[in-house]
């Protein structure tokens, strides 16, 4: 993880008294010009609520006709970090970036069907981390905090705790049924949450060896980035940041040449992106990316395997993103699902909005938010490229924040706004956002810092937190899991979170219980199909008999 970069704040550059009430007037305006035009005035007649209700009441009855397909595909999107409070202000935020309210505003996610509460703890922690629940979400099994793809029995660290307790994932399983895979995210793809997909390691942090401690390496683990290449070589699409773990250390970067901090870190001297290439088939097209343009000017129809590598660590965050030279989280899921979808089996793709996490360990609300609605809307360009009857998707979280917005604000109120009142005690004004904790908490000259004094709208501004911390830290409640297609109506109700990868096996007949399949496949033929199977096997039997 990053370390906050400097907020834009100093309230040494301000001329306080003139700024100050300047900022109160504007913001006393802001809120009387909400109040003014407070409710559209549809809302103001019944029959619009009224309305509304049936509608939603009609599509909820058409649920009892339940799609129990197998699923061809299925799609999981993980935003890291994203709890219900920033699935809420994003869809504010998505709103408002369209000149709305934003508070009636759908999310993409909103329009699923399905919607249940994962439980999040770790089996050591009660606010979890994301090694822990990646391993929960994709393997099926609760393990420890820091730990990715093995069990409980590991302690985080020790190497000598691995051997015999790996786990598998849903990724795994796809790829042993004959399914494409795919790995897309917007941190380095040796990350948490990807790595819980192809790699067993007791500490997350060993992203090349040269994180790793001698110990370790010489009890024989290996390092994430390494497993990538070589515990499943055959993933299909691999896209996100991470390139600085590829090569041999102090290799410069094709993009940063002249950054320490870009360079190669292997200390083993491999260049991984020319061993995953020499580990393809010569009869298969292998192509390695690292910008924009070269992702642009490929042809999915001619690509069996993709590695693209955008940035020396994690992407950039959406609102600081290069158009030149990094892909957006969009353009990499359509490209990702155009290269899969040539599978007549159908594939597995994770799909990670990992920056929202970012956002908010820096206090970055912003930047978090805006990390979220790009997310919304590639999940918009997945439900665009496939069918709900033959592909499930599942949205969800691994964790929540303590980020929250409050304070009374009227409809329409800027998401990144002031609340319309002031501290009882400093009779300062505060903004709606705020964090439990957190790089936000400042004092000035003793005092709590009045925030009209700064630029709060700032993509860097660092919101205000009751408890200095260098980063703001997850939450423990729990966190939203929304489904549509085969089998979503699996996902009800409250489940712990290792639940989830066993109902998207279920639903696409990989992995265990496979039992159900071969019914499940003749219940799901109707209309002509049906008829024509039915009509076989009458001439089938007839044949038998005579």
């Amino acid at each position: 993880m990053m370390d906050p970069t400097p907020r834009p704040r100093n309230s040494e550059d301000f001329p306080m008294e003139g700024l100050l009430r300047l900022r109160l007037l504007l913001a006393a305006l802001q809120v009387a010009a909400c109040l003014s035009s407070l409710v559209p005035e549809k809302e103001k007649n019944p029959q619009y609520w009224r309305q509304q209700a049936q509608e939603t009441l009609k599509r909820a009855l058409r649920l009892q006709e339940l799609n129990t397909n197998v699923a061809k595909n299925v799609i999981l999107f993980l935003g890291d970090g994203m709890g219900v409070s920033t699935v809420t202000a994003a869809r504010i935020l998505k709103g408002q970036l369209q000149n709305q309210n934003g508070e009636d505003t759908l999310l993409e996610m909103d329009r699923f069907p399905f919607v249940a509460l994962s439980k999040t703890y770790n089996t050591n922690a009660q606010v979890p981390d994301s090694a822990g629940t990646a391993t929960a979400y994709l393997c099926g099994v609760k393990a420890n905090e820091g730990t990715l793809g093995v069990s409980a029995a590991v302690t985080r660290s020790q190497c000598n705790t691995t051997s015999g307790n790996e786990v598998t994932s849903i990724l795994k399983w796809a790829k042993e049924a004959g399914k494409s895979v795919g790995i897309v995210t917007t941190t380095r793809v040796n990350h948490a949450t990807p790595s819980a997909a192809y790699a067993h390691s007791a500490d997350r942090d060993w992203y090349s060896d040269s994180e790793m401690p001698a110990e370790a390496l010489q009890q024989g683990c290996k390092d994430i980035a390494r497993q990538l290449v070589e515990n499943i070589p055959d993933i299909e699409v691999i896209m996100g940041g991470g390139r600085k773990y590829m090569f041999p250390k102090n290799t410069s970067d094709v993009e940063y040449p002249d950054e320490d901090k870009s360079r190669g870190t292997r200390l083993d001297g491999t260049n991984l992106v020319a061993l995953w290439k020499q580990k393809k088939p010569k009869d298969k097209n292998a192509h390695y990316v690292w910008n924009r343009e070269q992702l642009r000017e490929l042809d999915p129809q001619k690509v069996d395997y993709l590695m693209g590598l955008f940035e020396p660590i994690d992407m950039m965050y959406e609102l600081n993103r290069n158009n030149e030279t990094d892909p957006s989280l969009r353009e990499m899921v359509v490209v990702a699902l155009r290269i899969l979808q040539k599978n007549p089996r159908g594939f597995f793709l994770l799909v990670e909005g990992g920056r929202i996490d970012h956002g908010h360990h820096e206090g970055k609300a912003k930047q978090a938010l805006h990390e979220a609605v790009e997310m919304d809307c590639a999940i918009g360009e997945a439900g665009r490229l496939t069918s709900p009857q033959e592909t499930l998707m599942v949205v969800t979280a691994d964790h929540s924040h303590v980020f929250t917005f409050g304070g009374y604000t009227p409809r329409g109120n800027s998401i990144f706004g002031l609340a319309p009142m002031q501290s009882d005690i400093d009779k300062k004004p505060f903004t709606s956002i705020l964090y439990g904790n957190g790089p936000g908490y400042a004092l000035i000259n003793g005092e709590r810092e009045n925030v009209s004094t700064v630029d709060f709208a700032h993509a860097s501004y660092q919101a205000q937190s009751a408890v200095p911390l260098r980063l703001e830290t997850h939450g423990g409640e729990d966190v939203a899991i929304f489904a549509q297609g085969p089998m979503a109506h699996l996902l009800h109700g409250v489940h712990e979170q290792n639940y989830i990868p066993h109902v998207m096996a279920y639903a696409a007949c990989i992995g265990e219980n496979k039992n159900h399949c071969r019914s499940s496949a003749s219940h799901s033929l109707s209309g002509p199909l049906a008829a024509t199977s039915s009509m076989l096997f009458s001439v089938l039997l007839l044949q038998l008999l005579f």
